[in-house]
């Protein structure tokens, strides 16, 4: 997608402010066969056939072009793969190489088909379509459509986010580090171990104080690994006093080097709970082994409600309520998310006035990966023998009900000034539409939940993004695709650049209102089955 440059004018905008259509170069000295391009604070002056330093941007011929293509998403596109093809049938724009070499030619494509063109089948994203920098400028693309007989504006944009993080969600009971360790990419601090939550690991990763307040090697190294972990490539990390860790978006995490396999199907007590009445009758007694809460069958509330009689068992840990103990290990890689190896180890004894031998004692992981049988002998003491298959099948059942481990990695930005000043000269109206439901913010055409409170703060999946979504500059900051969606007559009264709402077709046909006509490409994409159309939420259509 061209970006605006200052060496460019704005073809077929008179009127503008003179300020907005050529400013001189930085360097008054600069090169003559150089461009200097603006889309971010760096303003690289880029020679023919190369690119600047985010290689996002490229001197083609003179002329400063986006690498990528604009992404469009429609509805009922056939296939999974992108499509390739050019603005009006003009050939795309050369594709320089990553490393600034010569620019390479682009891949072939068809041209561009009017039958595309149906409004409410075709959706501009930010993936592609350029920055608003400087801040005053308008957004790069203010497309005007209408579905359902409503006449509709999204404001199309790629935002160049300092403040902002990934937060990671990990399913595992393995102990990966303690709360507020710190994590580390290439040795680089880039985030911390957060609280975990109910079967899953909590990781918060970038933030502007590693991309911007600390050394200039932990800052690159955090936009790197952002980058890499937003497009859904695997990033390598290792947590102080805890694990090394693989993360990948939307795949199992590989802790130690070992792939897991399943997220527990509750704590040690809940466990219990499922699945006591399935057990009840085929043994004396049920462990769950869980480093939060380790459930006991015949002193929790379900055991007692079947009428089950004490076994006698004494367990280490702290009693919390009947059959149900906090702290029985450290946390660690082990059974249930502990350290122990030796599931007995959490024993402390039995009372020989109460327990008898011949006892069936079942231990089990929250995920019923580790399970074992034991029957007390004349001394109490349990003896390991092989699991009969009733109770083996439950232990099944267990881990049937564990869903699949996964990676999930969630962005979250806050859309400051440039991006606000893009959409109306009066940015709190923005937010104030925002926050009254009147505007539908996406990323990447992905829904993108709206933080309560005060600013701009959107969280979105990046699996529900289009693939290499995100991208960099070398301030450092993340750039990431947004867009907001709303009423024509709702952007006319918050205060809209409505001197520069186009029609898709023409959006289409000419690229960016800010370069219209230079070399430039896009492609198509289909809807991702999981996400809603992005024109189509209420109260847009309402």
């Amino acid at each position: 997608m061209t970006e605006h440059t200052k060496t460019d004018g704005l073809p077929g905008r008179d009127g503008l402010p003179q300020v907005l259509e050529k400013a001189r170069p930085r360097n008054e000295r600069m090169n003559s066969e150089k461009i200097e391009c603006n889309a971010c604070p760096v303003l690289c002056q880029i020679s023919d056939g190369r690119s600047g330093a985010c290689d996002r941007y490229a001197n083609h011929g003179g002329t400063l072009v986006r690498v990528d293509p604009v992404l469009l998403l429609r509805r009922t596109l056939s296939g999974s793969e992108p499509q390739l093809v050019s603005f009006a049938g003009r050939e795309a724009a050369a594709q320089p190489a990553p490393q600034g070499g010569a620019a390479a030619a682009p891949p072939a494509a068809p041209a561009w088909s009017g039958d595309l063109l149906l409004a409410d089948e075709v959706f501009v994203t930010g993936v592609g379509s350029s920055t608003t920098y400087p801040d005053y400028k308008p957004a790069p693309f203010i497309v005007s459509s209408k579905a359902a007989g409503v006449d509709l504006v999204t404001v199309v944009t790629e935002g160049i986010f300092s403040y902002c993080s990934f937060k990671v969600k990990i399913d595992t009971d393995r102990f990966l580090g303690a709360e507020q360790a710190n994590v580390r990419c290439k040795g680089e601090v880039v985030g911390h171990v957060t609280t975990a939550e109910y079967g899953s690991q909590m990781l918060s990763l970038g933030g502007v104080h590693h991309l911007t307040g600390g050394s200039k090697k932990e800052g690159r190294v955090t936009v790197e690994m952002m980058q890499a972990l937003g497009n859904k490539q695997a990033v390598e990390f290792t947590i102080d006093g805890g694990s090394q860790i693989l993360i990948q978006a939307g795949r199992a995490p590989v802790v130690n080097g070992v792939e897991e396999k399943r997220m527990r199907v509750g704590c040690g007590s809940a466990t219990v709970g499922i699945f006591a009445k399935q057990l009840f009758g085929k043994l004396d007694e049920v462990v769950v082994v869980d480093d939060h809460i380790t459930g006991v069958l015949t002193e929790h509330q379900a055991g007692r409600c079947l009428d089950m009689p004490p076994s006698g068992i004494k367990m280490r840990g702290r009693k919390s309520t009947p059959g149900r103990y906090f702290q029985v290990a450290n946390p660690g890689v082990g059974w249930g998310g502990t350290d122990i190896a030796d599931p007995l180890s959490i024993i402390e004894t039995w009372d020989a006035s109460v327990a008898w031998p011949g006892l069936r004692l079942l231990m089990t992981s929250t995920t019923g990966e580790h399970a074992s049988w034991y029957v007390l002998d004349e001394a109490l003491n349990p003896v390991e023998q092989e699991m009969p298959p009733e109770v083996r099948r439950i232990v099944e059942r267990i881990g049937e009900n564990c869903e699949p481990s996964l990676s999930t990695v969630l962005f979250l930005g806050g859309a400051g000034g440039s991006l606000r000043a893009g959409v109306t000269e009066n940015p709190v109206l923005l937010t104030r539409a925002i926050k009254d439901a009147l505007v539908n913010v996406t990323c990447g055409g992905a829904p993108a939940y709206v933080w309560p409170g005060g600013g701009i703060t959107v969280m979105a999946d990046v699996m529900r993004m289009p693939d290499n979504s995100f991208g960099t500059v070398p301030t450092p900051a993340i750039v990431a695709p947004i867009e907001f969606s709303m009423k024509l007559d709702d952007y006319r009264a918050l205060g809209g650049h409505m001197d520069h709402v186009r029609t898709l077709e023409h959006a289409l046909h000419r690229g960016a209102w800010h370069n219209e006509g230079a070399p430039t490409a896009l492609a198509w994409a289909a809807l991702p089955a999981a996400n809603p159309w992005p024109l189509a939420r209420p109260p847009l259509l309402g």
